[in-house]
């Protein structure tokens, strides 16, 4: 896999932080204008995945997918991952998924399991594609019984990969509770949400990487709540999935995906 994204910066860079209903109003003028804004996310996450991903630790990558937008950039990363040579397990952990996303993933050579995946030991990387916007402090249902098995079973070397934020963590508060999956990275997507750098957002994300996929002229007119330090911006510069099935849900739903960002 090539890299396609260009780093705007590393080491410890001070960022605002918004509120996530000031991150959906940021991306709600790029939905209307079919902007793909979930395949600029998914292949900046599939770079960073495959940048570390250790084969020396395991090979494997397990997509812990949720049925909304998360699970679609989760499915659409491991899509690009796949495609690559390596090896993607998939568990819906919301038995539903992202349309789209599962069919991509499918296609590329991904295979559909089960939860005893999580503790092969030659699984290097989890993505943590479970809940988003939607979470408010705890796990519910398919997602909490993935967090039991990843905090029981997950193997030494293993690397958790959060997408956007840890499943379950407030976005605007970091409240969690106990079940919430920890990470040794975030990969946040068009801003930084309050609840990574609130609450216990900092103890659970781990490395905080922003992803520009291009709300910052919508994010002007909103006020910022903070800063955090992230420790790279890295600009979502190409793209390998284009259409409907790539796409962010809007307010109205779409592409497989329920309208809330969970």
């Amino acid at each position: 896999m090539t890299t396609g994204d260009a780093g705007i910066g590393a080491g410890s860079l001070r960022v605002p932080i918004y509120r996530a209903a000031d991150i959906r109003a940021a991306e709600a003028p790029l939905l209307r204008d079919g902007v793909p804004l979930m395949a600029r996310a998914a292949h900046a996450l599939a770079e960073i995945a495959a940048a570390r991903l250790d084969p020396a630790s395991g090979h494997r990558v397990v997509d812990l997918a949720g049925r909304g937008d998360n699970g679609g950039d989760a499915l659409f990363a491991g899509t690009e991952l796949a495609a690559a040579g390596t090896d993607v397990d998939i568990v819906l952990v919301g038995g539903a998924a992202h349309e789209g996303g599962l069919a991509a993933a499918l296609a590329a050579g991904a295979r559909v399991t089960d939860l005893s995946v999580i503790g092969d030991r030659h699984v290097g990387l989890i993505l943590d594609g479970m809940m988003g916007l939607g979470g408010g402090g705890s796990l519910r249902d398919g997602a909490r019984d993935a967090a039991i098995a990843l905090a029981r079973h997950r193997p030494a070397g293993a690397r958790v990969l959060a997408v956007d934020l840890p499943s379950g963590l407030d976005p605007d508060t970091g409240d969690a509770d106990d079940l919430v999956p920890a990470a040794d990275e975030t990969v946040t997507f068009g801003g930084v949400k309050a609840g990574l750098a609130r609450g216990r957002g900092p103890a659970l994300s781990g490395r905080l990487t922003l992803v520009d996929i291009g709300l910052t002229p919508g994010l002007a007119a909103a006020a910022p709540v903070g800063e955090a330090d992230v420790a790279a911006i890295v600009r979502a510069s190409a793209m390998r999935f284009s259409g409907r099935d790539a796409r962010r849900t809007s307010e109205a739903g779409g592409a497989g995906a329920p309208p809330e960002h969970a």
